[in-house]
């Protein structure tokens, strides 16, 4: 079976047309289309001096090619004279069109899933889009709710909450949020990850999980009693355990994935565990949707000094998922 994989390169002043072309002579492959100005793939490549061949696309139906260094190219525009290693807000609605172009094409099953560049929040907002990150966008696209999950060889991390200030997160931990995620997490897992029964670990919010109430009462008052209404559905969730030992080997090879209660709680861990092969897994969409784990490092840009490793294995991740739930 062919997994047709809609690529897209993120910010253009980034390092994802970089990327695109380092990958083109061994690991983009025939039934990858990335989504772009052609123009990015063709200065990225004289400025490493790489020798890239285009195939433009009519359409998201047009014929792909296969060759050395091939990149099939679904064409979009620039908005403005792209400069390498400079991110402009003029060119946010180029990012947020092409990313809207992937998932709608996976919507409407002209691609099996997508892989998704390096974005800038901060840009794109500058740029007159309010979103605070792929993941939420896609949920607004899909008209869905979606979960962050990161993932690596050896741990699967999910967040409760996301890109929110820290001193909002407590106030978004209410049992109904949590049953919510859970209940998604889990139903993903089974159907996306080929999981009979998940086992699912959860982080209290506070230090020490609260120390009986001691140190904050939301373990008490909300996730225990969301723990055992899913434990009632049948799920196999276990928590909320202190944080700062849920990640010890015990855990790890016990649990499928561990759910942590904000962005800065979990993500440090897997990311120290392996940065340059952990991915980002968009979970609660009707689409499949695999990110790389680290920005726009637009310092790199141009220099060829680049790890290719996590655009890789975020491939291999979206072909894998596409497989186990075709």
């Amino acid at each position: 079976m062919s997994i047709k994989i809609a690529i897209t390169v993120g910010d253009p002043g980034g390092i994802g047309p970089d990327i695109c072309v380092l990958m083109a002579e061994k690991y983009i492959k025939k039934y990858h289309v990335v989504i772009t100005d052609p123009r990015l793939l063709i200065d990225s490549s004289k400025k490493l001096n790489r020798k890239i061949c285009i195939n433009i696309l009519k359409n998201i139906d047009d014929t792909l090619k296969s060759g050395a260094s091939l990149i099939n190219v679904l064409p979009i525009k620039l908005n403005k004279k792209n400069k390498p290693g400079y991110m402009d807000p003029g060119n946010a609605s180029f990012v947020i069109n092409a990313i809207e172009t992937a998932a709608k094409g996976c919507l409407k099953h002209n691609f099996h899933s997508m892989v998704t560049g390096p974005i800038s929040k901060s840009i794109l907002n500058q740029g007159g889009f309010k979103i605070s990150g792929h993941t939420e966008l896609l949920a607004k696209i899909c008209k869905s709710k979606s979960i962050m999950m990161l993932m690596n060889d050896n741990l699967k991390v999910t967040l409760q909450t996301i890109h929110i200030p820290l001193n909002k997160v407590s106030k978004q931990i209410t049992k109904k949020n949590i049953l919510e995620k859970i209940k998604i997490i889990n139903h993903d897992l089974i159907n996306k990850f080929g999981l009979t029964k998940p086992k699912i670990l959860v982080c209290g919010l506070n230090p020490h999980a609260g120390e009986e109430g001691i140190l904050g009462n939301e373990e008490i008052k909300i996730i225990k009693p969301a723990i055992q209404s899913l434990k009632k559905l049948g799920i196999n969730i276990d928590g909320p355990v202190p944080a700062d030992t849920a990640f010890i080997s015990k855990y790890i090879n016990e649990y499928d994935v561990i759910h942590t209660m904000y962005h800065d709680q979990g993500l440090p861990v897997i990311k120290y565990d392996n940065f340059s092969k952990t991915t980002n897994v968009t979970l609660g969409l009707p689409i499949i949707r695999v990110s790389v784990d680290h920005g726009t490092a637009t310092d790199l840009v141009g220099t060829g000094n680049v790890d290719i490793s996590s655009f890789i294995q975020a491939l291999k991740v979206a072909r894998d998922i596409s497989k186990s739930a075709s």
